[in-house]
């Protein structure tokens, strides 16, 4: 899915502040994980439709949660595009599992570097959407890695260049 600049407000004094451009970046990255979900979930069914459709919820609630966090901090909440561009495609359910698990590295590639760029209780919150984003990856793969939404990281990429889930496909590349 595309990466684009983020918006922020003209009149904002806090405009290139670390925690906003990460808040943004996490809620840009929360609009894709949204969309994502509403492409896989069609594609699945039983079990595995009801647990796409509690991450649909959780990405919805999670991207709510970033609007109003950004307005908080002064800036404006950067907008959904109307579509994105996949990094695959997902013409069937083992197709979908894999999203959902590209979708969740990419989240939790977001909310490290929230973590990273917060204090506090923002600090809190953003290690428990990495958590959640963590165990989701981990239960859509079928098994764990040491360090969730970080493996592209490791390879030399530019943690500002890595956008909400075009970054990396299923097999790594961008």
């Amino acid at each position: 899915m595309s990466t684009r600049p983020i918006r922020r407000s003209d009149d904002d004094s806090d405009a290139d502040s670390p925690e906003l451009t990460a808040v943004q970046a996490a809620l840009a990255a929360e609009h894709a994980a949204v969309y994502g979900y509403g492409v896989l979930g069609g594609r699945l069914d039983g079990k595995r439709g009801a647990e796409a459709r509690a991450a649909h919820d959780a990405h919805r609630a999670r991207r709510d949660a970033l609007a109003r966090t950004a307005r908080d901090l002064g800036g404006r909440p950067v907008a959904s595009d109307a579509a994105y561009a996949l990094p695959f495609a997902v013409p069937d359910g083992p197709a979908a599992v894999r999203l959902a698990a590209v979708l969740e590295d990419r989240i939790a590639g977001a909310y490290a570097d929230l973590v990273r760029a917060t204090e506090g209780a923002r600090r809190g919150d953003a290690a428990g959407a990495l958590r959640e984003a963590a165990v989701r990856s981990a239960r859509w793969r079928g098994g764990n890695v040491a360090f969730p939404g970080l493996a592209e990281r490791a390879a030399g990429a530019d943690p500002a260049a890595t956008g909400p889930v075009e970054a990396a496909g299923a097999d790594g590349t961008r």
